[in-house]
């Protein structure tokens, strides 16, 4: 008894350890009652168990060991933890109790193997129970059968995997023993019970006696399907529903949990056999042999080989192709039979992998039909059969077609039967409308053909048919079958039986029923077709019809019963009345009690999914999804509407509905299995629509959901189906979709598809460019809780659906059998030509199979022979083949590491650097598949290290110190290496000294300081302290680790994974850390990441720069200055960088992967404004940085530097900062590096960050940089320099030369001879720049020029639009100036007139003087958009109608301003009221919208009544620009701002439309409005109304029908002329311009069109002669064939019927209009007006009134030739006197207005080119004044008439493009921007108004027009300024008027500060 008092006092857990029995039997009762007595299954009690558990069901003594085995299973049953000990624990209950004899013992054996399934670990206890029937004890064999089957009865067989234990059962029922055959028979039974017939196929070879008696007992069973009835602790509301099911022991439909028996395919349980490795060698002879037993001994071979019942994937088409050549080619039938058997074999054997094959193979046997050999006939069905099982109908549709109408009627016969036998196993979505129609084409004809076997066959089919898809399906194409026929149709379709609707077997739950396989189609998708056919026994026939009837009443009990009378009723309105019940009712139920299968069925039940009333259909889609988001919606629910979803997708009403309701159907059944069901049902129609809408909502709910789970493999065949359709929607839709998956696969993605066609895979490509640098959105959507049944599975599918398991779904070649042994004896031949061979063969096999399998035979030891080859050449030939198989056999290869991969290494250490070269290629592409854990592991690598090889050393060392960064964690064995790292250090060889430093901080982010410290306590002394310093120094520049590992496959791998929402498993909640396959981050690590992100990121270091720059100078850093960054100037970077930046932005932007690059773009762009100071003390170092992203080849990278770049400089702009020298010159030449970049988009960049420089940097400090960059190889930099150059001079004139202009000068004009196009352009353009600021001193500027280029150079001076000099130009404040940066133009590089295509330039430049006006220097430009949308100055209003405007009405006499150029006080002459009106007209264009509104009220006041409304005359022009300033104001401003009300934009837009309708409804105004400014108005109206913001805000159609009502209105009202030359030019634009939409053109030809219905009434007041020019332009810039290019021909159409009906409403007489278009013989448009007069029969009219005209002509010749002359020197000489000069103008104009031809050419030749100007000018004011309508009264104090403006080309009155500026307009819009600042005084109205000064009307908008505003102004004071010097002496210098325009614009500028 002293020993038991010893082992009491024992705490339970030791007692249960001891060895006295006693005591462990009184320490296992203890343990039970503690085990029942512990409430918390977490308490830390259950831990202190773990490891004693197994002891507990082993303990040897018997007594004992009963009391463990129930402390156990207490244990068990309660402890969160016993999860771990299930392996042990089972193993040791098989091998420890199940032998026992005691009864007690082996049941509780068997509980705790059931409680482990309980806890959800059936696959280790089944794993374990397995593993025990291959014990030798029978007893323990009958015990382990047992348990499977009892786990199998109470759990089922979802969680019980049967394929592994039914693979066990016929080894079973061969033991000798009986109780294990007859256990064995029991298992047989229960796993009969769950899946039916599946198991017999395994079963068939068992003996005869065994099978009949099993077969006995399996009919025995209940036909009703077997219900779990024990459930895992994840499925508790599983079991408290069954537990309410048992006590109510109702028989209930169950709704939700009919899938808990899902039906198994006896396919799935056998084992696949791989039979082409069997097919005998000589087989592809033999088939081939010219005995015919040869070759049906090959076919035997293969027949047998093919009876297995599943077969290995693999590449069987040779095998194909042969027995196919057999079919189609053999003369001998009987192997045409073999061959056909073969081919059922193969199909039937590969399923759905040998629907590749199918397509080929059908077209031979159909033709084989021909036989009459009843054998060969029923060999070939049951072959044909087979294969459509393999593939679908529309697959093979084009190949049963073609011979349909064959002549054979065998062949015919046989066509119809298979398409008879081929519907029975479809369903009505497999034979849409597309499919049928054409079958049923052909049938009807086959119903009358003479052979009476063909129509049987015919009828029989449709007979089919008609029973799948119903008879309202098929009825539409017998229209023309008379009633006998269609009777016969009828008969064959009652006794059609459906294979499709017999599906389900036995089983119940999942099939549908022959009855009702309209109505239903759940399960039919699910399973596939083969196991119909082997499927004897069905449900009893009445047990769909019953289903049916309970959702009925289920449904009748939750929906209103006049919902469920009209929902199928015939009135449409009556069924949506019943929608709209539907939809209250759904609304209004819990989620609880939705029956959701019973209502959808009810939505599917008749007319169902061929409802034809859209709104009906609508409602329907919007419940399906209301059902899919209430309730718990089930995957049986989901299979019931997606068929018709699928066909609604593509609908133009119905498919948004449709998409949303698949939308809500993913969220509740997994977006996985939704997409794949819903897109292999869009693929199985051929509705392109329905395709391509499908694709678009998966692209879209892949984006919402994210890719967790999804399987890309199930997409890919459609998705390469979608991209060899015709139709063009379905492609983009595809080509958008895999832009999506590449998203989050990244580069593997494209090897699916590299065998496409080169243009489609460059769309692809095109679409992953646009994705390159995105990454994916998080997932707003995910699966609803307690939709997945097994709560594992979503976590464990994301993990499988990550990126990483990309490469798995590619599919590979298994290549060991093509590694022949000759070909691995080539390969260790002595010949090193043979050995060359061999290798060549290994490189063409892998070439070939693309994607291989991981075994390659003995491959792996003949190449690692070859690595150490004598020839160098094989040895780079072998390192080749090792980078391919890297690529084609992906992350498998890692078992090759140690046999292959660590040899690629000791090559490293070859002499020859191209050999190591191509070593470290290999090496780097084996890593990228393999990861570096496999290389890192094990001594291999530091045995590597050990060998005292330099080169291998340092290149081995480097490799490593740039891998180890990447990687998180690494092995332990890293540590080995550590003793060579040091041997290193001390080398003799200087490089492996340096490699080895840079290794040591690598080493030291994974090992750490200590560790490392500690490892050199085995160097020698001396050694000791220079590593241990050398230690030190790499402690302060080790790296961070990284965030996430690095994944060295795709490139997109961190990102791809993408952060999954967080989902809730086994009570945890998972912190979204970065997914990365195989492994989890620690969530620890992406917290601490977050906490280090926040704040600022730039941080100011006082004085930081100073000290750098300090550095640079004295020379301790090294001097930014190099061709390609060395490693070096990044250390030295990265090591200054450290102090001013954030930790994390710092490993981001010096990181490998190019995408860290953007994010830390994205970072900076986001914290610069608010970081401002920071960013400019560390300026120098992100410049330099930027530098270094130049030379990046990465376009997105680059893309995102230039928009931090941009961003950049226009905050240091803002903040007045200038850049020093310092920084200057480290990056000024590096982004000039970038001007001659390939890409378009980047140059853009590059010109526009350059014109910003100008803001921070003095521009004569820039020109030398650019000069630098003149001289480079690259001719694109070389020509963009100059260009960027000739800017320069232009805006800042000659002082920015450096360093002096003659220098310069000579520099550019060397390239006028280079050899490259666009060089000379640049430089010849430059030089004139400087010809055009500088005059004929150019000349002497640029010294000797060869006579070739000076010729060029002349020429091009001449030719271009600048060429008189203008006096030369003051250079005060140029060097300081700023100049506008437009955004993507440098210095304001191009005018408009440069921008347009050539042919137009060419148009509008021709008729152009050789004077045209010069440009007026930048100082005395105004940037008038600048100041305009400048809206913080808004002026007080002044009240116009408080006015007394009757004053206005009195005449005014407006004296004439005597000629001078424009003084400052040219305000006064203005009288108040119209003053007033210009300053309220002012304030229309202001920013405010209240100012606006209150603006326009007051003009709208004046509009209104008509005796005031004459006030407004002459400031209409003015008052529509300002109105058209506004639209655009509010168009690209207004609209934008949300933080705008639209009620108030709404309010501006009814205002301006009101002024608007006002305005033209008074004819006598409306025709004042000018054509540019009509022109503008049009625009901005046609624009508004195809805004879409617009229909946006409330009532925003109501306003879009005001602007067509006051479109309709400018049309009718304005000047004919006016309008119909605005309308013609707008749409010139708008087809020239691609950036405007399509329907702008439309409209615009839509008013046109309106104009010419209305020519007959309008046609005497329109100006034809200016029309015609227009139309000529027209022409010129869109010739005949150039308009007929034009996506849509209406631009032509509608300029013929223009012109076509001028014609007819003229006649011939329109010949005579062409007066004003020069050249008029090569016009295109006399030649068509010609064809048009004589095609309408007036030619004969033309003739006779040319010829009179020619005579008449003739006769006025002879007669006044003399008096001509006599007339015209009189004029000349009135002119050339002072008095008489306007005397003398008139006379002229008026002989010019009498005979239009006169030429005055022989009396201007002589004169000076002033004279000559003069003249033109003083006719074109006559001209004006006379088309003025009198308003202006010319008074007699100027000599010279009016100020004018404009210059006079000298032919024409007007250029032919219409380019004639319009002053007036700009002089408008200055004049509104001047009042709005309140700068204009009153007295200004009183000199006319210039548009009155103009001949012609122009045609360039007044936009267009604005940089030449007032350039146009100087020319005119210049011109007069020298006149006066002849006329009046007494007149002021332009000198000092420009001195006067130059003050008032400083005051605009200082108001405006």
């Amino acid at each position: 008894m002293g020993d038991d008092s010893e082992w009491m006092k024992l705490p339970v857990d030791q007692k249960c350890e001891h060895k006295v029995w006693k005591a462990r039997l009184n320490g296992y009762e203890e343990a039970l009652k503690l085990f029942q007595r512990i409430e918390d299954e977490k308490s830390s009690e259950w831990g202190k168990y773990l490891g004693l558990i197994k002891r507990f069901v082993t303990d040897s003594n018997a007594v004992a060991q009963l009391k463990g085995l129930e402390a156990a299973l207490a244990y068990v049953e309660n402890a969160h933890v016993a999860g771990k000990t299930t392996g042990e624990v089972v193993s040791g209950v098989v091998s420890k109790v199940f032998n026992q004899p005691k009864a007690r013992a082996k049941e509780l054996g068997v509980d705790i193997c059931l409680m482990y399934v309980e806890i959800e670990k059936a696959e280790v206890v089944q794993e374990e129970l397995i593993k025990g029937l291959d014990n030798k004890n029978p007893k323990i064999i009958v015990a382990c059968i047992e348990t499977l089957r009892k786990a199998l009865s109470e759990f089922g067989s979802k969680i019980i995997t049967l394929k592994p234990v039914v693979k066990l059962l016929p080894k079973l029922f061969e033991s000798r023993e009986k109780a294990v055959r007859d256990e064995a028979k029991l298992l047989a039974v229960e796993i009969y019970r769950w899946i039916r017939d599946a198991l017999r196929a395994p079963l068939q070879n068992i003996n005869s006696v065994q099978l009949k008696e099993l077969e006995e007992e399996w009919v025995k069973l209940p036909a009703t399907a077997p219900k779990q009835s024990r459930f895992l602790r994840s499925q508790q509301d599983l079991k408290a529903k069954f537990e309410q099911q048992q006590a109510a022991s109702g028989d209930t439909v169950d709704d939700d949990n009919e899938e808990i028996a899902p039906q198994v395919d006896p396919y799935e349980l056998l084992e696949a056999v791989d039979i082409i490795s069997k097919l005998p060698k000589d087989f592809y002879e033999k088939i081939e042999a010219k005995k015919w037993q040869e070759r049906k001994e090959a076919l035997e071979t293969v027949e047998t080989l093919t009876k297995n019942p599943k077969l290995e994937g693999g590449d069987y088409g040779d095998l194909v192709r042969a027995l196919k050549k057999v079919i189609g080619k053999d003369a001998n039938v009987m192997l045409v039979t073999l061959a056909a058997k073969c081919i059922a074999g193969l199909a039937t054997g590969l399923r759905k992998k040998f629907g590749t094959y199918a397509v080929h193979v059908v077209p031979n046997i159909l033709e084989k039909f021909k036989e009459k050999k009843p054998q060969v006939v029923q060999a070939l069905q049951e072959a044909i059969d087979a294969v459509f099982l393999t593939t679908t109908l529309q697959n093979l549709s084009d190949d049963i077609l073609a011979v349909m109408d064959n002549k054979n009627p065998s062949i015919k016969q046989q066509a119809s039967l298979f398409l008879a036998r081929s519907f029975q196993h479809c369903t009505p979505s497999m034979l849409p409308k597309s499919v049928l129609k054409p079958f049923c084409a052909a049938f009807l004809k086959q119903v009358n053909d003479s052979a009476p076997e063909v129509r049987d066959a015919a009828f029989e089919a449709l007979g089919t048919a008609m029973k799948v898809v119903g008879e309202k399906a098929v009825n539409p194409f017998l229209a023309d079958l008379d009633k006998l026929k269609l009777d016969k149709i009828k008969e064959c379709a009652d006794k059609v039986e459906l294979i499709g609707g017999k599906r389900g077997g036995g089983g119940g739950g999942g099939g549908g029923a022959g009855a009702a396989v309209e109505k239903e189609k759940p399960a039919s998708k699910t399973t596939p077709m083969v196991e119909a056919a082997s499927r004897p026994s069905g449900p009893p026939k009445k047990a769909a019809p019953s289903k049916i009837e309970a959702c009925e009443e289920k449904a009748a009990a939750a929906l209103p019963a006049s919902c469920m009378q009209l929902l199928d009723s015939a009135n449409w309105k009556e069924r949506l009345a019943s929608m709209e019940e539907f939809q209250r009712a759904v609304e209004s139920m819990d989620r609880g009690e939705m029956p959701c299968q019973a209502l959808v069925r009810m939505l599917a039940k008749k007319p169902g999914w061929k409802e034809t009333n859209f709104q009906v259909m609508q409602m329907k889609l919007h419940i399906v999804g209301l059902i899919a988001q209430k309730g718990s919606f089930s995957k049986t629910s989901a299979l019931v509407v997606l068929d018709g979803l699928v066909d609604k997708i593509g609908d133009v009403k119905c498919g948004g509905n449709a998409k949303e309701a698949l939308t809500a159907i993913g969220e509740a059944c997994s977006l996985p299995w939704t997409a794949e069901q819903v897109v292999s049902m869009a693929f199985s129609q051929k509705n392109p629509k329905n395709q391509a809408e499908t694709l678009n909502w998966l692209a879209n709910a892949l984006k919402e959901f994210g890719f967790a789970g999804i399987n890309v493999k199930a997409f890919i065949s459609n998705v390469r189906t979608a991209l060899g359709a015709t139709n063009p929607a379905v492609r983009t839709a595809a080509i958008t979709l895999l832009g999506v998956l590449h998203l989050y696969m990244g580069a593997p993605l494209r090897m699916f598809f590299e065998d496409e066609k080169p243009a489609l895979l460059a769309q692809i490509d095109a679409e992953f460019e646009k994705m390159q640098g995105q990454s994916p959105p998080a997932p707003t959507r995910g699966v609803k809780k307690g939709a997945e049944e097994d709560g594992e599975e979503p976590e464990e599918q994301e993990e499988e659906g990550g990126a990483g398991g990309i490469m798995d779904l590619l599919p590979r070649s298994d290549i060991s059998d093509k590694i022949t042994s000759e070909m691995v004896s080539k390969i260790g031949d002595k010949n090193w030509k043979i050995r060359k061979e061999g290798l060549e063969e290994v490189t063409a096999v892998i070439s070939e199979a693309k994607f291989i399998q991981p075994n390659i035979g003995e491959l792996p030891l003949a190449l690692k022979g070859r690595l150490n080859d004598s020839n160098k050449l094989l040895v780079q030939q072998t390192l080749t083949i090792l980078q391919q198989i890297a690529t084609a056999m992906g992350p498998a290869l890692k078992q090759h590491v140690k046999n292959l991969g660590i040899p690629i290494i000791t090559v490293l250490g070859d002499s020859k650097a191209n050999v190591r070269a191509a070593a470290m290629t290999a090496l780097n592409a084996w890593v990228e598949q393999t990861g570096m854990k496999e290389w890192l592991e094990g001594e291999d690598l530091s045995e590597e290290l050990k060998k005292e090889n330099p080169f291998l050393r340092q290149e081995l060392l480097g490799w490593l110190a740039e891998k180890l960064p990447t990687l998180r964690t690494v092995p332990a064995d890293l540590m080995l290496c550590l003793p060579h790292v040091y041997s290193c250090l001390e080398d003799r060889s200087g490089d492996v000294r340096k490699k080895a430093q840079d290794a040591l901080p690598t080493f030291m982010m994974h090992l750490g300081y200590d560790k490392m410290n500690k490892a050199t306590s085995k160097l020698k002394p001396a050694s000791k302290d220079q590593v241990v310093a050398m230690l030190e120094k790499a402690r302060a520049m080790m790296p961070a680790k990284p965030a996430a590992p690095a994944k060295a496959s795709p490139p997109k791998a961190s990102s791809s994974a993408s952060v999954p929402a967080s989902k809730p498993a086994s009570g945890k909640t998972v912190s979204p850390t970065i997914l990365v396959v195989g492994k989890k981050a620690p969530v620890k690590a992406s917290m601490k990441e977050d906490d280090d992100r926040s704040g600022p990121i730039f941080i100011l270091v006082p004085n930081g720069k100073e000290l750098r720059i300090k550095e640079e100078k004295s020379l301790k850093i090294l001097k930014w200055n190099f061709i390609t960054p060395r490693d070096e100037y990044v250390e030295q970077l990265k090591t200054q960088m450290s102090t001013c930046l954030a930790k994390w932005l710092q490993d981001e932007l010096f990181h490998f992967d190019f995408q860290r690059h953007v994010k830390a773009i994205g970072a900076m762009i986001e914290h610069m404004e608010d970081e401002r100071e920071a960013v400019v003390g560390c300026l120098d170092l992100v410049l330099k940085w930027f530098t270094l992203r130049f030379f990046d080849t990465n376009t997105s990278v680059l893309m995102k530097a230039m928009e931090f770049l941009k961003l950049l400089f226009s905050m240091l702009s803002r903040e007045d900062y200038h850049l020093n020298e310092y920084e200057a010159s480290s990056f000024i030449p590096y982004l000039i590096l970038k001007v001659g970049e390939s890409k378009d988009v980047v140059r853009k960049d590059v010109r526009a960050i350059l014109s910003m420089l100008c803001k921070v940097y003095p521009a004569n400090k820039l020109f030398p940089f650019l000069m630098e960059g003149t001289k480079s190889k690259n001719s694109k930099q070389r020509s963009e320099c100059l260009e960027e150059l000739g800017c320069l001079i232009e805006n800042y004139g000659m002082n920015v030369c450096q360093p002096t202009p003659a220098k310069a000068l000579k520099d550019i004009a060397v390239h006028i001879g280079d050899r490259d196009t666009t060089v000379r352009n640049a430089a010849l353009n430059t030089v004139v720049v400087a010809y055009n600021v500088c005059g004929d001193q150019v000349f002497k500027l640029i010294g000797n020029l060869s006579e070739k280029d000076m010729s060029m150079l002349e020429e091009r001076i001449k030719r271009s639009a600048k060429k008189a000099p203008p006096a030369p130009a003051k250079q005060v404040e140029r060097a300081q100036r700023e100049v506008p940066a437009h955004p993507n133009a440098t210095f304001a590089r191009k005018t408009a007139q440069e921008e347009m295509p050539n042919k137009l330039n060419q148009a509008r430049s021709q008729n152009i003087h050789d004077h045209s006006a010069p440009s007026i220097p930048k100082e005395f430009q105004l940037d008038l958009d600048v100041i305009e949308n400048d809206h913080t100055h808004v002026s007080e209003l002044p009240d116009l109608v408080q006015h007394k405007l009757d004053e206005l009405l009195e005449p005014v006499t407006i004296p004439e301003p005597k000629i001078r150029s424009v003084s400052p006080h040219f305000d006064d002459l203005h009288n108040s009221t119209a003053s007033t009106i210009n300053f309220v007209i002012s304030q229309v264009a202001s920013g405010d919208i209240n100012t606006s509104i209150q603006a326009l009220a007051q003009i709208d006041e004046v509009l209104r009544q008509e005796d005031k409304a004459e006030a407004m005359s002459g400031h209409i022009d003015q008052f529509l620009i300002a109105t058209f300033m506004q639209l655009r104001l509010i168009y690209n401003t207004h609209m934008a701002d949300d933080r705008l009300d639209k009620k108030d934009i709404f309010k501006l837009y009814s205002c301006i439309i009101g002024n608007m309708l006002s305005l033209f409804s008074m004819e006598s105004l409306a025709r004042e409005a000018s054509m540019g400014v009509l022109k503008d108005l049009m625009h901005g109206l046609i624009t508004l109304m195809l805004d879409s913001r617009v229909e946006d805000i409330e009532d925003g159609q109501q306003l879009i029908r005001s602007v067509n009502l006051l479109v309709v209105r400018v049309l009718e009202k304005s000047d004919q002329t006016n309008i119909l030359s605005a309308l013609l030019v707008l749409l010139q634009d708008s087809l020239i311009t691609t950036a405007w939409s399509p329907m702008f053109s439309e409209l615009v030809m839509k008013c046109l069109w309106r104009m010419i219905r209305f020519l007959p009434e309008t046609i005497k007041s329109i100006n034809l002669d200016r029309i015609l020019l227009d139309v000529h332009n027209f022409m010129k810039v869109f010739p005949k064939e150039k308009l007929k290019q034009l996506k849509s021909d209406v631009p032509h159409r509608t300029l013929k019927t223009l012109l076509h009906t001028l014609c007819k409403l003229t006649g011939a007489k329109i010949l005579d209009h062409l007066s004003m278009i020069e050249n008029r013989n090569e016009s295109e448009l006399e030649a068509h007006l010609r064809r048009v007069v004589k095609h309408s029969g007036n030619l004969s009219g033309l003739k006779s009134d040319r010829g009179s005209e020619k005579a008449s002509l003739r006769m006025d010749e002879k007669m006044s030739k003399t008096k001509v002359s006599d007339i015209l020197s009189e004029i000349f000489k009135k002119i050339g006197s002072k008095e008489n000069t306007k005397e003398g103008l008139t006379e002229l104009y008026e002989y010019k207005q009498k005979y239009s031809d006169a030429d005055l050419d022989p009396f201007l030749k002589n004169t000076s080119q002033f004279f000559q100007s003069y003249v033109e000018r003083g006719l074109r004011m006559i001209e004006s004044e006379r088309e003025g309508k009198g308003r202006i009264q010319p008074s007699s104090t100027g000599t010279h008439g009016s100020d004018t403006i404009t210059h006079l080309p000298s032919s024409v009155p007007i250029s032919t493009s219409g380019e004639d500026m319009k002053p007036a307009m700009y002089y408008e819009r200055l004049k509104i921007l001047r009042q709005r600042h309140a700068l204009e005084n009153s007295k200004q109205e009183e000199r006319p108004p210039l548009s009155s000064l103009l001949s012609k009307p122009s045609v360039a908008s007044s936009t267009d027009m604005l940089h030449s505003k007032l350039s146009q102004l100087k020319e005119s004071r210049e011109s007069h300024f020298q006149q006066e010097h002849s006329h009046s002496p007494t007149r002021t210098s332009p000198a000092a008027n420009l001195d006067d325009l130059k003050k008032r614009l400083e005051r605009i500028k200082s108001n405006r500060q």
